[in-house]
């Protein structure tokens, strides 16, 4: 083990003090590191803990014992593999998934690579993938040999000692995103790799729910026409449950039953509400909903698999408990109150719920993972997510409403800068990506928080079309990516202005992605409004997404293209940035990824050939080794340094 990694294992459990740092640079660096730890979990009994740690840009796993957080072993790959998601298999045994850093890629690749080995770091193996090795088993059973599939762990059925169930979906000749693939379910013996299938989905890219027993029960999935087509299993037949007549229907677990659900669904483009639904009769009782926004999280007990609590963001989140008698309730209750100010979530516990690991979190803390014995009433601090934040010197995060020009609703959150200032102050307005199916919420955003200690306040807004509001809202804002949307990033920013919250000489519009979209076209729309916008990884001509870029290479995402776009090239010509730059007054700042596959670099240069026709001066950075965003951390901090260095000078706060 490094010296840097041990010292960092010794303040696993110590709370840091350290501030945010007085020099600049030093402050972006601390605010680009990200989430250092992550996905904490007991084992089945309750013996062992694993997380997730980020040490020299990539992901290993350690695990400890319960008890006294003594290290045990620690799980990582060379070269460029890392750990990406992992399940306790049994009470001594985890199973990983195996994935690969791309410089040019902000995501990691997974190839559907499964290993697994025991806490104390014996009986390591390959499970499952395309590199797996032959091993010499019954005739009935299907050889470890290799699989050109991609793997998920669809159960890791933990009081199996010997087994775990995998949806694999194969790889074929074709493309392997193509909606008519069928996954195929396996159980798979978790020592030595041995696999059987279970079943083939009905459906292409079907999401399945498993039963008390262990026994895949549904599957859920959408046919060409977008329909979506529930099955439920049956003396091992699928049974297309023709009786449900429920819009974007999506199964949340078990309700008593091995053929009642508790579903996610909607019908008439509202927010999604919660049902119990009886797959044999069709019967449908609505259980919960909100006015305003969709579900954001559904929790489980894990021992009977049945929906105790929904999770909702509107604003502040809050929980609405389904089964106020579940203890898991109770926990929750009683850990709310004792963690004022934190929203709470039980992410793991132990085969008989005596060890719960909980997650407390709020938009000045990034996370504090804490080990709770309801038992014993015993609270005990593990480790922060981002150690080196210290909550007392961040920024609130406050949520707001505002009215649109037309008199839709929309929602945003505003983070003040800690330190006493007078207003009105200089404005950072940051759309979010997307821009549909994504929202913005309450909670830690590392940039902004770098941007609030230096004395600027952020503006995020929910705008028509983004996710998380019912499917009348994310519509709206469908073919108005150049308009509607953008008017409402330029009422809400403006709405600041007449509450004296924004100096309305000094703001900014900065985004990713969609974001940095918007960054350009609302300086466009706006051009008295925005004293400088940055475009990061951004969009800037809408043909060119037909043409160039990840979306268009499927059928699916050319279908997406058409729907949120349309094909009127007169349309897209106009909500175009790169086609009316001659409207800009806002200083420039350009930054992109050479190797973006999602938003090419051809899109930033036929921003630039635009603007040096017109003669218009710009900053850009660009990093040859990045994609859609920032992976490095060091090409994150250095990309802060620059804003912060464009923001100073454009603004002067």
């Amino acid at each position: 083990m490094s010296i840097a990694m041990r010292w960092a294992l010794m303040g696993l459990m110590l709370f840091s003090s350290v501030s945010f740092a007085q020099n600049p640079s030093d402050a972006a660096k601390l605010f680009s590191k990200g989430a250092e730890f992550s996905q904490v979990k007991l084992s089945p009994g309750g013996d062992y803990l694993a997380v997730k740690m980020k040490h020299e840009g990539k992901q290993r796993l350690l695990m400890f014992s319960t008890d006294n957080m003594a290290l045990i072993h620690s799980v990582y790959f060379a070269g460029n593999a890392q750990v990406g998601d992992y399940a306790w298999v049994n009470d001594e045994r985890v199973v990983v998934s195996k994935e690969y850093l791309r410089g040019w890629d902000a995501q990691p690749q997974y190839y559907g690579e499964l290993m697994a080995v025991n806490a104390d770091g014996k009986k390591s193996a390959y499970l499952f993938g395309y590199a797996s090795a032959v091993q010499q088993v019954g005739s009935h059973l299907k050889k470890n040999t290799a699989i050109r599939a991609t793997a998920y762990i669809l159960d890791p059925l933990p009081d199996d000692e010997r087994h775990m169930l995998v949806s694999a979906k194969p790889w074929g000749n074709h493309n392997r995103l193509s909606p008519d693939i069928l996954q195929e379910v396996y159980r798979v013996d978790v020592y030595r790799g041995i696999r059987q299938k279970e079943m083939t989905a009905p459906i292409g890219n079907a999401r399945f729910l498993v039963d008390n027993s262990g026994d895949v029960r549904i599957a859920v999935g959408e046919n060409s026409q977008d329909e979506t087509q529930v099955f439920y299993r049956q003396d091992g037949d699928w049974i297309n449950s023709k009786a449900l007549q429920l819009h974007k229907f999506h199964p949340v677990s078990f309700a008593g039953n091995n053929h009642s659900l508790y579903a996610l669904a909607n019908s008439n483009g509202e927010p999604d509400a919660v049902y119990r639904v009886d797959l044999k009769t069709g019967e449908q009782q609505k259980i919960v909903d909100h006015p305003r926004v969709d579900p954001a999280a559904f929790w489980i007990n894990p021992q009977k698999r049945q929906l105790y609590a929904v999770e909702f963001e509107d604003g502040y989140p809050s929980y609405t408990f389904i089964n106020p008698d579940d203890q898991r309730s109770h926990h929750l209750k009683q850990l709310l109150h004792s963690l004022p100010g934190y929203q709470v979530r039980i992410v793991s516990e132990d085969r008989h719920g005596e060890k719960l690991v909980v997650l407390a979190f709020n938009d000045r803390d990034p996370g504090t993972y804490y080990l709770y014995t309801p038992k014993q009433q015993k609270l005990r601090r593990l480790l922060n997510v981002m150690p080196n934040i210290n909550p007392a010197h961040m920024a609130e995060v406050r949520p707001l409403d505002i009215k649109a020009r037309d008199g839709l609703m929309l929602q945003a959150f505003l983070t003040l800068p800690n330190a006493p200032a007078k207003q009105p102050l200089p404005l950072i307005v940051n759309p979010h990506g997307g821009p549909h199916f994504v929202r913005d919420s309450w909670g830690f955003v590392p940039q902004n928080q770098f941007l609030a200690v230096h004395g600027y306040a952020v503006l995020q807004v929910n705008y028509r079309g983004s996710g998380g509001y019912g499917d009348n809202f994310q519509t709206a804002g469908y073919q108005k990516w150049g308009s509607d949307i953008q008017h409402d990033i330029i009422d809400a920013t403006r709405h600041l202005i007449d509450q004296g919250i924004a100096d309305k000489q000094k703001i900014c519009i900065v985004g990713s992605s969609f974001g940095g979209y918007s960054a350009l076209q609302s300086a466009e729309l706006a051009p008295d409004l925005f004293k400088c916008a940055v475009g990061i990884a951004g969009v800037y001509d809408l043909p060119l997404l037909f043409e160039e870029g990840d979306v268009q290479q499927s059928a699916s995402g050319t279908g997406y293209l058409n729907q949120v776009l349309g094909n009127d090239e007169h349309t897209l010509q106009r909500m175009s940035p790169a086609r009316h730059v001659d409207k800009l007054k806002a200083a420039l700042l350009l930054v992109h990824g050479g190797n973006d596959e999602r938003a090419p670099i051809a899109q930033l240069e036929t921003l630039e050939s635009a603007l040096q026709q017109q003669q218009y001066p710009y900053q850009k950075m660009v990093i040859d080794d990045e994609g859609h965003g920032f992976f490095n951390d060091a090409h994150r901090a250095a990309f802060y340094q620059q804003l912060l260095d464009f923001l100073n000078r454009h603004l002067q706060p």
